[in-house]
């Protein structure tokens, strides 16, 4: 391992985190918000990245490794590798979607990651080093079992309540309080005014909140273990890989309640210990 500076960034759909490093020692952090290369203006993008690095210093690394939520689609990893080489002149850099950090962090050559924060997805990498990567399709297409999932279903469940006059519950209380809502149709005007999945996904609290004496939210959160159990499934079918299954993300990892419903679902599971900023830099130091 050398003293040159390599640089972690972990790029997010609801936030960022950067971390550069040198010799195996933490020089930087550094937070910031989401920057989704394909569901965020690339301005927005920009702007975001720019102050993310801008509050590390002046880093000088040599190698940068950024995990990005987007990143699977080739024009979003092409945005972001452009605007990396600009932020970050003379260093090599390499953007993997931001399910590979996960693995990496926890030491793993060989395992399954499942993430699950404003979006869900589940990659994997077996003995002969081939990968899978299933899910992530983004909010208006998939992530079964997000964050932004959770709160579209509770809001489903919500509208259907009101169309058939039953009382709105625990469910509709924690609802209407986390989006400053009246009553049902301004909550669903709100949420087709938000724009970014991350503010979906930052409601998801609500529905936790509500569990434990609304069964309709308790539903909505043991479907959304059940679709990301399929996740971990589907990358079985594809690899000669079981496990360990690393859980990682927002949702994943601070509500405990769907990490003990996923892990009864998944088996040999483990939550990841490590932040994944930790694997961009391990893969950062590997360039």
């Amino acid at each position: 391992m050398t003293d040159d500076q390599v640089l972690g960034l972990d790029i997010g759909g609801s936030s960022s985190r950067a971390r550069l490093s040198a010799g195996g020692r933490t020089l930087a952090e550094a937070s910031g918000l989401g920057a989704n290369a394909v569901e965020i203006a690339p301005r927005h993008i920009q702007a975001r990245l720019t102050a993310l690095i801008d509050e590390l210093g002046s880093p000088r690394p040599t190698a940068c490794c950024a995990g990005a939520a987007g990143a699977e689609v080739p024009a979003g990893k092409r945005r972001l590798e452009r605007l990396l080489a600009r932020l970050l002149p003379g260093c090599r850099v390499e953007v993997v979607h931001d399910a590979r950090l996960i693995l990496a962090a926890a030491g793993l050559d060989i395992g399954i990651a499942l993430i699950a924060g404003t979006g869900s997805v589940a990659y994997g990498r077996d003995e002969r080093g081939a990968e899978a990567r299933v899910g992530g399709w983004g909010w208006l297409l998939g992530d079964e079992g997000s964050g932004v999932w959770l709160v579209r279903e509770a809001a489903r469940e919500l509208m259907l309540r009101r169309e058939s006059n039953q009382r709105l519950g625990a469910l509709g209380d924690r609802m209407l309080a986390a989006t400053q809502s009246r009553e049902i149709l301004e909550l669903t005007g709100k949420l087709h005014a938000m724009r970014e999945p991350g503010r979906w996904a930052a409601l998801a609290g609500a529905v936790f909140d509500a569990a434990d004496t609304d069964e309709g939210a308790a539903r909505v959160l043991e479907r959304a273990a059940d679709a990301l159990a399929v996740l971990v499934d589907r990358v079985r079918e594809r690899l000669e890989v079981q496990g360990p299954v690393v859980l990682a993300g927002g949702l994943l990892l601070n509500q405990p309640r769907l990490e003990l419903l996923v892990k009864a679902r998944v088996g040999d599971a483990v939550s990841l210990a490590d932040p994944p900023v930790a694997g961009a830099v391990r893969i950062a130091e590997r360039l």
